[in-house]
């Protein structure tokens, strides 16, 4: 077993090629033995063994660096970066993170989680190196996946390293199903040709040459360069690259460390901007996460045998609740139509895409885009529905406020993975919306309580002709104990128990939490008030203010942030004290969900101890 013994890069470089190959396929059953009881995920990682060990063989870490573009495909990096024996923690509260964390590890550069800020990173590590004048020079890589070229922001980065002509490396994994015909002996054979240190030593003399002994050889030296690009350009797909001032190397084969070594130690014996271009199979070595990567791209626990899940219920999600009523929507309404950025299964719009294709549309890793398409769509008289994730949708910020708020157009922002997220960790954890959404002029922003409210607050904010944002969690929906909730009316709460002693405003997710809280304390002998706030904007400020004349202590509780959340906005409108439960600001660790709700005291348990403390010691 080579994986045991190795604590840190230098010991992976003592091993021979023949060995290193071995050490790749202890990589994948490791990685698959640990995913399958934690969830992870898993196809990103098993396509970039190869890669990863190859660049931790040629590189001198943690002096050079390397940064994982998102980082889901970084777990082969862990393994060899002493975090072996604690592998099986993955995910785990208080144990090795599901992606680079900087806090975990001096081998992670930065902590990740969102895509295709990768190149602007490692040009901001890389220009700093030169300023700062490093007696020896680190290496800096980015490693980049396809999808990381649908982000905008990527090209940004591609094209401001391609104008400063730094010396940085860009790892391109391609791992679609289908792989370009350019994987091969010719495109093999041409990639080490123009690698070779002797052929760019003559390259560089040539250049020099005609510098030196020709006053006005820009002409030749333009032919220099154009046969170069002539000779690649029958092969690679590359000019693109190489016109935003890259060297452009590839595509090669990601799987062969045969290839993959020796083309990266030429490499990086060049200077300038460089791109290779490396070809992965997605889920590689393991053949279920092979067949279906997009399941296995974040896979939960499954047995390895079969890769079958190994928990199955059929208690719904949200998310399922929301695909199923947008679906019944959009058949009464022609004018319905759907956006996702390149979540169509995790945000449910798969089941939509596959009964209405040409009402759907996946924009890549865009979120900027796909707000402001949603704008025209809106604006031309289509009623858009974009559903994001909580943290990505962080990344569009601008364009809610610009582009929809400002224009006052009838998007509907459906809001998934609002509050815990759980595994994922800091990156991932949807805290931060309320807080940054709930002041948007023009916006009507709803959390539901449960299944039943949510397909009301979808169809009431389809009918709106105004922006609107519906949150909620990445949870099972539990059983709710309510009856059929009143009709939603704009910025009207409602009363589900009435009590004297204490009222609660609970928000969406933290409904029956507060419910249940308030039967504690009826045990007790406290009589508590539950309203469902069902609206963040506008507040039921008519009804929250009434309360405050006649009772003493009024609780908030939110899944998200305290400060500037909803439970400040009912402070600021009652102009009074509100003992506000939520989340810290700060960034929530990995852990499975309940485990973070206890933590932040947001159980039934916490809540009604909070409330009885705070009662008892105010007499």
């Amino acid at each position: 077993m080579f994986l045991e013994n190795i604590q840190d890069p230098e010991d992976l470089k003592k091993l021979s090629l023949p060995n290193l190959v071995i050490l790749c396929q202890e990589i994948r059953r490791r990685i698959i033995e640990v995913v399958s009881i934690t969830g992870g995920h898993l196809a990103s990682s098993l396509g970039a063994v190869e890669l990863i060990v190859a660049l931790h063989y040629c590189l001198d870490l943690p002096y050079d660096k390397i940064i994982f573009d998102v980082g889901h495909q970084a777990y082969a990096h862990k393994l060899l970066t002493a975090r072996n024996k604690d592998f099986s923690t993955l995910r785990q509260y208080g144990g090795i993170s599901g992606f680079p964390s900087k806090e975990e590890s001096i081998y992670d550069v930065f902590t990740t989680g969102h895509s295709s800020v990768a190149v602007s990173l490692a040009l901001g590590l890389v220009c700093a190196r030169d300023l700062l004048k490093e007696t020896k020079p680190f290496k800096v890589v980015a490693v980049i996946g396809d999808g990381s070229l649908s982000g905008g922001v990527c090209f940004e980065g591609l094209n401001n390293a391609g104008h400063l002509k730094k010396d940085l490396l860009v790892i391109l994994n391609t791992n679609e199903l289908s792989i370009s015909p350019n994987v091969g002996a010719l495109s093999t054979y041409i990639n080490k040709f123009i690698s070779l240190p002797i052929y760019n030593r003559f390259r560089q003399s040539l250049e020099q040459f005609i510098r030196s002994r020709i006053p006005k050889g820009s002409r030749l030296l333009k032919l220099v360069d154009k046969f170069e690009e002539a000779l690649k350009g029958l092969f690679i797909p590359g000019i693109f690259f190489e016109e935003l001032g890259f060297r452009y190397f590839g595509p090669i084969d990601g799987h062969n460390l045969e290839i993959i070594i020796p083309t990266l130690k030429n490499i990086f014996n060049l200077s300038g901007p460089r791109i290779l271009h490396v070809v992965t199979k997605k889920g590689k070595g393991y053949l279920p996460a092979e067949e279906d990567p997009v399941r296995f791209h974040s896979a939960l626990p499954f047995e390895i045998e079969t890769g079958k899940p190994k928990i199955t219920d059929n208690i719904p999600t949200y998310t399922e609740i929301f695909s199923k009523k947008l679906i019944a929507l959009a058949k009464e309404n022609s004018k319905i139509v759907a956006i996702t950025a390149a979540m169509p299964a995790g945000t449910g719009l798969d089941r939509f895409r596959d009964n209405f294709p040409e009402r759907f549309f996946d924009v890549g890793i865009a979120e900027q885009h796909a707000v402001s398409f949603a704008a025209g769509l809106a604006c031309g008289g289509l009623k858009p529905i974009v559903a994001i994730y909580s943290t990505f949708l962080q990344r569009a910020y601008d364009q809610i406020i610009e582009d929809i708020c400002l224009q006052n157009l009838g998007v509907v922002l459906v809001i998934d993975r609002a509050g815990i997220v759980g595994e994922d960790g800091p990156t991932h954890q949807g805290i931060f919306d309320i807080a940054y959404l709930k002041n948007l002029p023009h916006l009507v922003f709803m959390a539901p309580k449960d299944a039943k409210e949510l397909e009301m607050m979808l169809e009431f904010a389809v009918n709106l002709n105004k922006p609107a944002a519906i949150r909620y969690p990445k949870s099972k929906i539990p059983n709710s104990p309510f009856q059929i909730p009143e009709k939603i009316e704009l910025g009207k709460a409602e009363v589900l128990k009435e009590g004297e002693d204490f009222v609660i405003i609970a928000l969406g997710s933290m409904v029956i939490a507060g419910l249940e809280a308030v039967e504690l304390l009826e045990k007790e002998g406290f009589k508590g008030m539950l309203l469902n706030a069902r609206f963040i904007s506008p507040l039921d400020t008519h009804l929250f203010k009434d309360l405050s004349r006649s009772i003493k202590y009024i609780f908030t509780i939110e899944e998200g942030i305290i400060e500037g959340g909803f439970g400040s906005s009912v402070m600021e409108v009652l102009d009074r004290p509100v003992i506000r439960m939520g989340l810290s600001s700060e960034f929530v660790p990995s852990g499975k969900r309940e485990i973070l709700l206890d933590k932040y005291g947001l159980t039934k348990e916490k809540i009604s101890q909070r409330i009885k403390e705070v009662i008892k010691n105010n007499g």
